[in-house]
């Protein structure tokens, strides 16, 4: 281990002692300081990179965001950890720890404010398990240049994500309609303090370069429909959901090409987007 590693574990161990973890936030704080360099490096940060951390906890990640980053801003709601978290950066000066809630808080607006220019933006995060699914549409649909999203989840969640025909959910339609998703690795429960019940892993999500022409909103109404009764055929579910005659949700899924007794699950991102354009024509 090096006299930085040794030095980052004393630190995290002293702050960590002082705290109780908040249930009612899903706090579980990473005490491996193996895999928070792991996680770090995946999001492959260069030093003229800003990285965006949401929830930060005692700073597992962030003392090694600081190491690689030219600016790292890190968002904690819970202001009892701010004390641990400045103590752990120690004279780190190109970290600003922002007290606020990532569900709510302008991320374009906290880059705006930082001085010069930056290679990249980057997200990293061990979310919560409860504000998973907001988190992610929340950086996916901010109009920041993402270079990549590297987030951990609950292993379950992770799979969803990553699912591939015939077993899509609509998660994993709603992530990979911004971009690729990749399961990186799956982290044991005993990394964490207090362990959590379940399985955690690290999700990778690289926006599209070029997205699909169309309107989000208009996108996800479809295919909130369709998932509306995932074991039903989408005949059906496109025109409950929709309020379209039956006769006329089927007509719809010949023209893109689509059997009409196929259901949600089976269908790809691409043929999501091949449905909505061939919906007035």
């Amino acid at each position: 281990m090096s006299i930085c590693s040794r030095r980052c574990r004393a630190r995290f161990v002293t702050a960590l002692s002082n705290l109780v973890p908040r249930k009612r936030l899903g706090q579980h704080f990473l005490t491996n300081q193996a895999i928070a360099e792991r996680i770090v490096a995946a999001a492959h940060i260069g030093s003229d990179d800003l990285v965006l951390e949401i929830g930060p906890g005692t700073g597992a990640l962030t003392v090694w965001l600081a190491q690689r980053a030219k600016r790292v801003i890190a968002i904690e709601l819970d202001r009892s950890l701010l004390p641990a978290l400045k103590a752990k950066l120690g004279a780190a000066t190109n970290v600003t720890v922002v007290h606020g809630d990532a569900l709510a808080i302008d991320f374009e607006a906290l880059v705006g404010r930082e001085a010069g220019a930056f290679a990249a933006v980057r997200f990293v995060a061990n979310l919560p398990y409860y504000i998973t699914s907001a988190a992610i549409r929340r950086i996916l649909e901010c109009r920041l240049p993402i270079a990549c999203a590297v987030l951990t989840v609950q292993a379950e969640v992770a799979e969803r994500i990553v699912a591939q025909p015939p077993e899509m959910s609509l998660l994993a339609v709603s992530v990979q309609f911004y971009g690729r998703a990749e399961l990186l690795f799956k982290i044991p429960a005993a990394c964490f303090s207090p362990p959590p019940k379940v399985e955690s892993a690290v999700v990778r999500i690289t926006p599209h370069i070029i997205r699909p022409p169309m309107d989000a909103e208009a996108f996800f109404r479809v295919v909130r429909a369709g998932f509306r009764q995932p074991r039903k055929q989408l005949r059906n579910t496109l025109a409950t959901g929709l309020g379209l005659e039956k006769s006329q949700a089927i007509a719809w899924l010949e023209r893109a090409g689509i059997a009409p007794t196929r259901r949600a699950e089976t269908l790809s991102v691409e043929e999501w987007v091949k449905l909505c354009e061939r919906l007035d024509h």
